[in-house]
């Protein structure tokens, strides 16, 4: 979680107020008073923790649910005085209708997703020419208050123009990759059907990204080249094509 976002939640929250982490496991908050998560609470903290110690929730206060089940969560409307939801909505399979129950259950909350530039990250986890994280599902932005997701195309790995390329990536600042949207009686989130046409999408991606790396007409005509050079290399055999993926790492 974004660390200023830690702070101004930290601040904001009475000693008193309940607050649910919804889908916490890998890294709770421990001042949640509840999780709501698939994974069992012994099994916590893969990935550490927020805010200082020590855990507010327990084993009684941590329930085990799948968030997207047609079926509510088991806590009655504005149960809790305040939600949180990192980097979770990307993943999911239902992210509007978390939303929609995070709206019911809670008066007020926070959801943190990555960026779009972040997800068009080029070869971010080391393991080849994949854009951002291979098992995210969704694009998501901010719309207005709230957030709208769009179906995270497996072409995007495919589609050179709207690769954020390694030598760009130092210039990006965490707020940068990730977003986080608070949010106070109601989270607005609706999805947007981009599939039936890839192609303004992708141009549309690509946009986004000369806009916000500007890179030179020279470097574009560069990357176009090396993708040529790639499918040349590819049809010509493996050897080639690995000196030509070196090279589009760089």
């Amino acid at each position: 979680m974004l660390p200023s976002a830690t702070q101004r939640i930290l601040e904001m929250l009475d000693e008193d107020a309940l607050v649910l982490d919804v889908g916490g496991w890998a890294a709770p908050f421990n001042r949640a008073t509840h999780v709501l998560d698939l994974a069992p609470y012994e099994t916590r903290g893969a990935m550490g923790s927020y805010g200082p110690p020590p855990e507010r929730f327990s084993r009684q206060t941590w329930a085990i649910q799948d968030i997207c089940a047609r079926e509510p969560w088991p806590y009655a409307d504005d149960s809790f005085d305040f939600a949180l939801c990192v980097t979770t909505l990307e993943d999911i399979r239902d992210p509007i209708g978390v939303c929609r129950e995070l709206s019911r259950v809670a008066k007020a909350g926070y959801v943190e997703v990555p960026t779009v530039e972040a997800e068009l990250m080029y070869n971010v986890m080391g393991d080849g020419q994949w854009l951002g994280h291979q098992h995210h599902r969704w694009f998501c932005d901010r719309e207005g208050d709230g957030l709208v997701f769009w179906h995270k195309d497996p072409g995007v790995h495919f589609d050179w123009r709207v690769r954020v390329l390694p030598r760009w990536q130092p210039r990006m600042s965490l707020e940068d990759q990730l977003l986080g949207v608070f949010w106070d009686g109601e989270l607005p989130a609706r999805e947007e059907l981009r599939m039936f046409d890839r192609e303004a999408m992708f141009s549309e991606l690509a946009e986004r990204v000369r806009a916000r790396f500007q890179p030179s007409p020279r470097e574009l005509r560069l990357k176009e080249l090396r993708e040529r050079a790639a499918g040349l290399a590819a049809r010509a055999g493996a050897p080639a094509r690995r000196l030509v993926e070196r090279a589009l790492d760089r």
